[in-house]
């Protein structure tokens, strides 16, 4: 098998923001209409941090400054692989955009009840560690190293 006919990875890219009452700035998505934290794929020809701060602006309108990287997730069955970021906002109000139907800031109860499983845990490994998280799920939801393989059929 040659290089270019290997099954590549995607990298999104998406930042946990919180305010002074350590809520958080999630989006209803137009497309799908889910509630997430702001983010979205890298592009091939930006650096982590500048895809970080285009996707946020480009969901609630606010510019941000990423502050740590809190978590690496991979899902398996789509191959795509997301680094998510603690962030403060620097300027802007967020608002609705042409990506983003809806903006709030959630507590992280909130965020525990209305998100589904494998994007509530990005948040809450943000708000709740120091260290990185490395966790694998397949868009549903989380997965252990153990069980990974049998779910893929490997």
């Amino acid at each position: 098998m040659t290089q270019s006919e290997r099954p590549r990875h995607s990298v999104s890219v998406a930042a946990v923001v919180t305010d002074e009452q350590s809520r958080v700035l999630v989006v209803q998505r137009r497309d799908t209409g889910k509630w997430e934290i702001p983010g979205g794929i890298l592009e091939l020809n930006e650096s982590v941090h500048a895809g970080v701060r285009r996707e946020v602006e480009e969901e609630t309108g606010v510019t941000i400054e990423p502050e740590r990287l809190t978590g690496v997730y991979k899902n398996l069955r789509l191959g795509v692989v997301a680094l998510v970021f603690r962030a403060r906002v620097t300027s802007g109000t967020p608002g609705p955009t042409e990506e983003s139907a809806a903006i709030d800031w959630w507590t992280s109860d909130e965020v525990t009840e209305q998100m589904s499983e494998t994007f509530a845990v990005r948040v809450l490994d943000a708000l709740d560690t120091v260290d990185v998280a490395i966790r694998l799920h397949n868009g549903v939801s989380l997965l252990t190293e153990e069980i990974a393989p049998e779910v893929l059929g490997d």
